[in-house]
């Protein structure tokens, strides 16, 4: 007997729905292994490529829940890499600075009020806020300080003081805070806190490498200035914690030399103890002794930077040889050298005038519209008001601090400093730019700049520092070959990013997020969306058992034996679209010899009747079990002599008490998926079911669902608000640990 041609390829496949991408693959890879490849049909291939792209990749990569998992993955690496990149990019020297082509620049930076957050610095801050603080400033910091180093490789960074909050009240070994509530807090805190600091900023000094820029002498890092957060102010210093802050920072007072600049440090926090009569002489000592002699420092400075840059030793007049005492050799006296522009550093900024006004780019206080008349299309003003006590450094003291200087000192000061272009202060953490005209300076008065705090902690939402670009060009004995009209320092504020912003932004994107993916929630639960997604393969078509569950005795059953079967079994070129539609009518297609892996049947055919049964065995003589032509089935054998066992899921033994315990399960089945609220269910996977019974059906289902409906809704935002925070989790905690 000849055996039907075989059905198309793809014919063959289980139409069951299948829950993962792993199960695809897996059935395309059993599907090329069991069928050799050059017997597949190449377009049916493509075409179910194109069908499976359709079905699974829009529908499972762009559901609901992965769009928000994309978008809080692309805002999480935006708010932790991307915003604080594009602003320190921002700043890039070239952006700003006007120098000449030849010209090659000293680069420094001045950053101001780091003030680690600690115990002293929010005291009544429950846990475990508190301990976010912590960490969240110091990430702050140090993610700023590194990137610093990477776009901006600055020659030289100056810390302007109050590094700690609290360091002014950690105990030492001698002494201990006046406030009790601090006492507990001993020298090992202090220790603690030092290291610290050194892993935000000395750790990553170097992040960049170490080596000089060209034409550079090398690259330095200074933080030995204090502020009042350190020692405290003025008569509240203890000479202990003083001591303990030069030891490993070194001396407040100094004199260096950057970019043929003469920069002078004054530790005016404890040379204002001077205003307090009965203050301890031994605070304020060592500042005035150094302000006595700070004019024979800056030429000795400017003398050793000269014959460093000609060449000779830096640290002496002669190298040490031994020589004749006849030589003469010329003496080069510090008197003989013309100073550079002098730039004085200081924490608490010098005095001016309440109410003097510190300019637009001042952030947490900007100036009053009303004293800042703009022309139209400006936002620059045209004028600078002489009062604006809004946008002004109030001028008060309190308890260890004082906003500025007294008049009496910083006139002091700047006389005995002398020449002073230019004036560098911190403690008031937000921008302030003013210009001295009562104090004696080089002419035109001292510009002074109060540099912002580095951290977001300290008042202000954009945190920031300020570059300095120097460019002094000198001969042998230090004076200026540039010209004497253009200034020799241009300054940049560099603003960061604004950290409370981000975490508003993510809070008000976690608020939206919960909000859809609920949304989604009550419609699934409330039957308004499909509650699964078909995976077939083919595009439209519905869930359909794979398996036939029950017998089909109408003119339908008799149409599809003699139409779409019978020309399954004559004819060898059957197209995917009629296999797929006998599919759905709930029918299984003959399996012939070919499509087999082994032969028809251990015996012979002719002989045995197909598969051993043989051919002279008894009808079974079910009832309805007719082939639709009028005739019955054969024992063993099927429609055109086909073997029954052709046909998978056929049981030759079926009697009328199991096909009506088939129909009773069939029926709870079918009323279980119509509970679920799945699409495609109709009368064409139980026929013996009439519409209307199917209608109650639905209708009682519907009211099932919509009394289990906020059960269900609870339960799948759940799900959903936990996959997605657990993937945004991850990501956002895996850029925190690397920076």
């Amino acid at each position: 007997m000849t055996s039907p041609p075989p059905p198309p390829y793809f014919a063959k496949r289980h139409h069951n729905q299948t829950s993962s991408l792993a199960d695809h693959a897996r059935l395309y890879i059993r599907q090329l292994t069991d069928k050799p490849l050059r017997q597949a049909n190449i377009f049916g291939w493509l075409g179910d490529v194109r069908r499976f792209s359709a079905s699974w990749r829009l529908a499972r990569i762009f559901s609901i829940s992965n769009v928000l998992i994309y978008l809080w993955l692309f805002l999480c690496y935006w708010g932790e890499r991307s915003t604080f990149r594009h602003h320190l990019e921002a700043c890039e020297w070239s952006n700003w600075e006007q120098w000449p082509a030849e010209a090659n620049p000293h680069h420094l930076v001045f950053v101001a009020d780091p003030q680690l957050v600690d115990p002293h610095t929010y005291p009544g801050r429950p846990w475990p806020l508190s301990t976010a603080t912590v960490k969240y400033t110091d990430l702050y910091l140090q993610r700023v300080f590194s990137l610093m180093q990477y776009e901006l490789y600055p020659d030289t960074i100056i810390f302007l003081g109050d590094l700690f909050d609290g360091g002014r009240e950690w105990s030492t070994y001698t002494s201990e805070s006046p406030e009790k509530e601090w006492r507990s807090y001993k020298e090992d805190f202090w220790l603690r806190e030092y290291d610290r600091f050194g892993r935000l900023f000395f750790d990553h000094w170097i992040d960049a490498g170490i080596a000089a820029r060209p034409g550079q002498p090398g690259r330095k890092l200074m933080t030995s200035l204090p502020g009042n957060h350190d020692l405290g102010f003025g008569w509240g210093i203890q000479t202990p914690v003083r001591a303990r802050f030069n030891a490993y920072f070194g001396e407040g007072n100094g004199v260096d030399v950057f970019g043929n600049h003469t920069f002078v440090s004054v530790d005016t926090v404890s040379l204002s103890a001077m205003d307090v009569p009965e203050s301890d002489p031994a605070i304020w000592t060592p500042t005035e002794g150094f302000l006595t002699q700070v004019r024979d420092a800056k030429r000795r400075a400017v003398g050793k930077e000269l014959r460093s840059q000609a060449g000779q030793t830096a640290t002496g007049r002669y190298v040490h040889k031994v020589t004749d005492l006849d030589v003469n050799y010329p003496k080069l006296k510090s008197d003989d050298v013309t100073e550079f522009p002098t730039v004085m550093l200081s924490h608490v900024p010098l005095y001016r005038a309440e109410g003097t006004p510190c300019g637009p780019l001042r952030e947490r206080w900007p100036p009053s519209p009303e004293k800042w008349p703009s022309a139209a299309g400006q936002k620059t003003p045209d004028h600078t008001p002489v009062s604006d006590e809004r946008n002004a450094i109030r001028v008060a003291a309190g308890y260890q601090y004082q906003n500025v200087l007294t008049p009496e000192i910083s006139q002091d000061v700047t006389k005995r400093i002398g020449d002073i272009s230019y004036a560098f202060s911190g403690d008031d953490h937000d921008y302030c730019e003013v210009v001295h005209r009562s104090y004696p300076s080089s002419g035109g008065g001292i510009r002074e700049i109060t540099v912002k705090s580095l951290s977001w902690a300290m008042g202000v939402r954009h945190p920031g520092f300020v570059m300095l670009s120097l460019w002094n060009p000198v001969d042998a004995l230090g004076n200026s070959i540039a010209n004497r009209d253009e200034p020799t320092l241009q300054t940049h504020l560099c603003l960061l990013p604004d950290q409370l912003g981000i975490f508003i932004r993510y809070a008000l994107f976690a608020l939206l997020s919960i909000a859809i993916l609920s949304a989604r929630a009550a419609a699934l639960a409330y039957g308004y969306l499909p509650t699964s997604t078909t995976n077939s393969y083919s595009s439209g078509t519905k869930a359909s058992p794979l398996l036939p569950i029950s017998r089909d005795d109408g003119p339908a059953a008799g149409q599809y034996y003699h139409g779409s079967h019978a020309d399954t079994l004559g004819a060898s070129k059957t197209s995917h679209a009629s296999m797929a539609e006998r599919y759905d009518a709930g029918h299984i297609s003959a399996r012939n010899a070919a499509s087999r892996g082994r032969s028809i049947s251990p015996g012979s055919a002719a002989t045995l009747g197909g598969y051993g049964i043989p051919p002279s065995q008894p009808q079974s003589q079910f009832p309805g079990h007719a082939n639709g032509n009028g005739g019955s089935y054969a024992m063993g054998m099927g429609v055109g002599g086909v073997p029954l066992m052709d046909r998978a899921g056929y049981n030759p033994e079926r009697d009328e008490e199991l096909m009506a315990r088939m129909q009773r399960s069939a029926k709870e089945g079918l009323r279980g998926i119509i509970q679920s609220g799945k699409e495609g269910v109709g009368l064409g996977i139980l026929p013996n079911w009439t519409a209307e019974e199917v209608e109650v059906e639905r209708k009682a289902a519907a009211t099932v669902r919509r009394r289990g409906a906020p059960v269900r809704a609870v339960w799948e935002g759940l799900k959903s608000v936990g996959k997605v925070a657990g993937v945004v989790l991850v990501w956002y905690f895996w850029l925190l640990r690397n920076g």
